[in-house]
């Protein structure tokens, strides 16, 4: 009974607030690389209480429109996303923050075990790139390492 009541229900249109809801879950994962808390879309839609964000997420679970990779926290997706979401600034989230000075730290590590002298100049293009994204404290954190491998 319950596969025909899930059959009836998907794909079902979203109601004006669940579009609402979808949006918001949509434009957090874009920024924040996870999706929210049910608190921070009470707060972010100005919602009444966690149980209305519970209703609204557990309706767009039946109609296909969401889905829980697993029962852990943050682990929303929005089954088909938007083109409006796709990335249009130069903010670095956490998560990518870590992954793109790990990339930067490895150029590193291969350019100090091969005498990097010919490497030189794509680390200084990294590190700009990090100062370009706003990320001033990890360039700076490179800047010694750079010295380092001038040839004298």
């Amino acid at each position: 009974m319950n596969d025909v009541l899930t059959a009836e229900t998907k794909n079902i249109r979203p109601t004006k607030k669940q579009k609402e809801l979808l949006a918001f879950i949509e434009v957090f994962i874009a920024e924040h690389g996870f999706s929210p808390s049910y608190r921070e879309v009470m707060r972010g839609l100005n919602y009444g209480s966690v149980a209305t964000v519970a209703l609204h997420i557990n309706s767009l679970i039946t109609r296909g429109h969401l889905r829980k990779r697993d029962q852990s926290a943050r682990s929303l997706e929005v089954v088909e996303p938007t083109e409006s979401t796709k990335v249009t600034t130069n903010q670095v989230a956490a998560g990518e923050e870590k992954w793109l000075v790990e990339k930067i730290e490895h150029a590193f590590v291969q350019a100090e075990q091969s005498n990097g002298a010919e490497a030189l100049d794509d680390l200084y293009v990294l590190v700009g790139a990090l100062r370009v994204l706003g990320l001033d404290g990890a360039a700076t954190s490179f800047m010694p390492r750079l010295a380092a491998l001038k040839p004298e």
